[in-house]
C-alpha cells in the first residue's frame, strides 16, 4: 500500500498527459511490487521494438501480471470480471488494461476499442489460454483472440514464455507450482499468504523471435504455431533445459 497509493497518484496524473509516461511508469510500478514480492526476473532475449506488438504469452498465476507488467511495454486484456475486483480493479485501471467479456452483445465494441489502442501504437499483452492454469503445462490457445493479429493495425505478434523455475535459490519441483499457480476456485486472499512466506522467487521470461504482420494465412495457423511454439518452450525451461532448437514458428 505504501508503495501503491503514491503511485497511483503519479499514474493518475500521466493517464491525463499525452505521451508514453504512462506506459513506462506502469513498468517502473510492477518492478517495485515485484521488489516488495521478492520476485527476480531473468529475461531470455529481447522484447519486440516494433509498434504496436502484440505479446502473446503463457498464464498460470496473478504474478504474471507483476513479472510481464515490469518486463514488457504494453496494457494487458483482462476478463470483465476483474473489473470489479476491490483494489485489483482499480490498478488494472490506473494500467491501462483493456476489459473483454467475450459476449456476444459486447465483442464488437471490445475488438474495437483494442484495435484502436494498436492503431495508437500501444503494444498489447495477450493471455490466449482465456484462464490461469497450474503451472505444469499451457492450455489450448483460443484461436478468436488472435483476430486483432489481422487487423486493421497490423500489429507484429511476438511469443513469450513465462515460467516460474527457482524457488528460495533452489530448482521449482512439480509439487511447488501448486504454490506459485493460482488457478481453478483459488482464493486469492491465502494464495498470496502463502507466497509471501518465501523470500525469493524467479521468474524465467523467454521472448520468441518477433513475427511480422501477413506471415500466417487466417488466425487458426498462427494461434496452432504461437501454442506449438510456447508450449515447447516452457516444457523446456521447466525441465531445465535450453530451448528447443527449432522453436521459432513456421507460417
Amino acid at each position: 500500500m505504501l508503495w501503491t497509493l503514491p503511485a497511483a497518484c503519479v499514474q493518475a496524473v500521466l493517464l491525463a498527459l499525452p505521451g508514453w509516461g504512462k506506459a513506462r511508469f506502469a513498468r517502473l510500478y510492477w518492478r517495485g511490487v515485484g521488489r516488495i514480492l521478492g520476485l527476480q526476473l531473468r529475461l531470455v532475449g529481447e522484447y519486440s521494438s516494433h509498434r504496436p506488438t502484440l505479446f502473446v504469452a503463457n498464464h498460470c498465476s496473478w504474478l504474471d501480471i507483476v513479472a510481464l507488467g515490469g518486463a514488457l511495454p504494453g496494457c494487458f486484456i483482462a476478463k470483465a470480471e476483474v473489473a470489479k475486483w476491490p483494489g485489483i480493479g482499480f490498478i488494472a485501471r490506473l494500467g491501462r488494461t483493456v476489459f473483454v467479456s467475450r459476449s456476444r452483445q459486447t465483442v464488437a465494441h471490445e475488438q474495437h476499442l483494442l484495435e484502436m489502442r494498436l492503431e495508437s501504437g500501444d503494444n498489447v499483452i495477450l493471455f490466449p489460454e482465456g484462464t490461469t492454469s497450474d503451472g505444469n503445462r499451457v492450455l489450448p490457445f483460443a484461436s478468436a483472440f488472435f483476430t486483432l493479429a489481422f487487423g486493421p493495425a497490423r500489429p507484429w505478434v511476438q511469443p513469450v514464455t513465462i515460467v516460474y523455475d527457482e524457488l528460495e535459490g533452489q530448482p521449482v519441483r512439480r509439487g511447488d507450482r501448486a504454490e506459485i499457480a493460482w488457478y481453478g476456485d483459488m482464493d486469492l486472499a491465502p494464495h498470496l499468504k502463502r507466497l509471501l512466506r518465501r523470500r525469493r522467487l524467479r521468474a524465467t521470461i523467454l521472448f520468441g523471435e518477433p513475427l511480422p504482420p501477413g506471415g500466417f494465412a487466417n488466425r487458426k495457423a498462427l494461434c496452432t504455431a504461437l501454442e506449438r511454439m510456447i508450449g515447447q518452450n516452457a516444457a523446456a525451461l521447466r525441465q531445465g533445459g535450453g530451448v528447443p532448437s527449432g522453436s521459432a514458428a513456421q507460417p
